[in-house]
């Protein structure tokens, strides 16, 4: 298992002269999109606010919510501000706006904080599926341009316990209960599972939409919540993922993750624009 004296962040946030601002220079490797049109993916942007809130604070996240207003580009310079905070004895609640310039590219919500461990129970129960290297990895989405960096995708091993995802997407038309579920962790092993990264795999739920809707077809985020109950030490995250309804272009849905020995770690829910492509991987609608 890895320790804290070994471990790499998914993703850099460098600090500056005040301590309440951050900044996150957008790689290749947190984006995602089409070759030539990458941007950063959205579950990086609310984990980027959630580590500037933890490391102002020293405290905790307890939840966070986003709002998706723009996108950032690889080559651009996300400023990480932790704003209006109000400071309790035990949570902090406080407001983080990621910005380039003047252009507003997410803004964040968020509680951080602990009020002790006595009570600790759950009633969900992570699904019966078969374990990470026995499910076939996840198939891109769009074959890898020669010479083209790693993107967001590459950095990230999820394999598919459950659910369409490539090809099998044309399959068999309406899903009967709209769930997946996924097996992720990082590719770099000494990379920690913390609230960060449970942020980063939760945004998973809008790539369900095309198992739910049996065609290809995704979405792009408005939001992402994500409630975090108990992390523990853990290879990969099981994320079963639920979309609940399609209707006037929208998707709604959430996603549960688990450790591997069934810990239920975080919930998390989002809307989604739905985007279908044909079988060129050009958008349609």
């Amino acid at each position: 298992m890895t320790t804290a004296s070994d471990t790499t962040r998914f993703f850099d946030l460098d600090p500056t002269d005040d301590p309440n601002k951050w900044t996150l220079d957008v790689s290749m490797g947190i984006s995602v999109g089409p070759p030539k049109h990458k941007f950063l993916f959205g579950g990086v942007g609310l984990a980027s606010a959630i580590r500037a809130l933890e490391l102002t604070h020293e405290r905790p996240l307890i939840w966070a919510t986003a709002q998706y207003l723009s996108f950032a580009q690889p080559g651009e310079t996300v400023n990480v501000d932790v704003r209006a905070a109000t400071e309790g004895k035990n949570i902090t609640q406080a407001r983080v706006l990621g910005h380039v310039g003047d252009r507003e590219i997410y803004t964040v919500n968020a509680a951080v904080g602990s009020r002790g461990k006595e009570l600790d129970h759950q009633w969900l129960e992570m699904p019966d599926v078969a374990p990470p290297m026995d499910c076939e990895a996840l198939p891109r989405f769009r074959p890898k341009v020669d010479d083209e960096p790693d993107d967001l995708q590459q950095r990230l091993h999820t394999r598919v316990a459950h659910g369409r995802y490539g090809k099998k997407r044309n399959e068999g038309g309406l899903s009967e209960d709209g769930r997946a579920v996924l097996w992720s962790r990082p590719m770099d092993p000494n990379t920690p599972i913390d609230a960060t990264m449970l942020a980063v795999i939760a945004d998973f739920v809008p790539g369900a939409t095309g198992n739910a809707l049996g065609l290809q077809a995704g979405a792009n985020s408005l939001d992402n919540t994500i409630r975090i109950r108990k992390i523990v030490p853990t290879e990969w995250v099981c994320a079963d993922l639920h979309i609940q309804g399609i209707h006037d272009g929208f998707v709604h849905g959430e996603a549960r993750l688990f450790a591997e020995d069934g810990t239920l770690m975080a919930i998390a829910s989002q809307s989604g624009i739905v985007r279908i492509w044909d079988e060129n991987g050009k958008r349609f609608k």
